[in-house]
């Protein structure tokens, strides 16, 4: 992995991910921000190759959780740069949150939003769409299956939308079990060459009939996936 220190402004980022880099911070309270350029890089498939948990499947479409787009993208960058269990520090700083909220502002960064039944968020995710290409950037919960369900909304509106991409950066057991892998660096860029030609749409508002059906063209065959954990 390299890390080269920039001076990162919101287009400086954009440019940076149609080239397979992307920025962090080495804590909370560092002040720098660095590329990164992982030899293996996490992806999630689109296609076949996602798999949804029968049990998941299940909770997604109970109603137990109201889920949005775009409708507070503040709330959820700053639940993942939060502070929770198992997690005592981040790689969201001050600046990240401005550059995202930038982007966020010019329409090319997004969140997902899980809401419980007294209204309070729950869970969430956030990152970048370009072209056909979805840069997930970080996800939390504050109950059980809260971001899981965050992250089966998202997939649902990236294929609703034509996108052919998902990067997860990293692959971590939470991904896994939905079928995410790592892929070398050059099938990587090949893979995000082919996604930025491709005219996707990103979709906040999608009619719930409809994210119902892909939801349940998503769901996991007789053979399930792992329970995984909240990350």
């Amino acid at each position: 992995m390299s890390r080269r220190a920039f001076e990162i402004t919101p287009e400086l980022m954009l440019r940076a991910y149609r080239a397979g880099l992307f920025p962090m911070a080495e804590s909370r309270s560092g002040e720098r921000l660095y590329w990164l350029d992982p030899e293996l890089r996490g992806v999630l498939p689109l296609d076949e190759g996602f798999h949804l948990p029968r049990r998941l499947a299940r909770t997604v479409l109970s109603g137990r959780f109201r889920v949005s787009a775009d409708a507070d993208f503040a709330a959820v960058i700053a639940g993942c740069a939060a502070r929770a269990p198992g997690r005592e520090d981040t790689w969201i700083n001050p600046e990240i949150e401005r550059l995202f909220g930038a982007l966020h502002q010019q329409g090319h960064a997004h969140s997902v939003e899980v809401w419980n039944a007294e209204g309070r968020l729950a869970g969430g995710l956030y990152g970048v769409a370009l072209g056909g290409a979805f840069f997930g950037e970080s996800m939390f919960s504050r109950e059980r299956d809260a971001s899981k369900v965050a992250l089966v909304h998202l997939v649902a509106r990236l294929r609703l939308g034509g996108f052919t991409l998902l990067d997860t950066q990293f692959l971590t057991a939470h991904l896994a079990q939905f079928g995410a892998l790592e892929i070398p660096r050059a099938e990587y860029r090949r893979r995000l060459a082919r996604a930025m030609e491709v005219p996707a749409r990103w979709l906040p508002a999608v009619p719930p009939a409809a994210l119902e059906a892909e939801i349940r063209r998503m769901r996991a065959g007789p053979a399930e996936a792992g329970p995984g954990k909240e990350p």
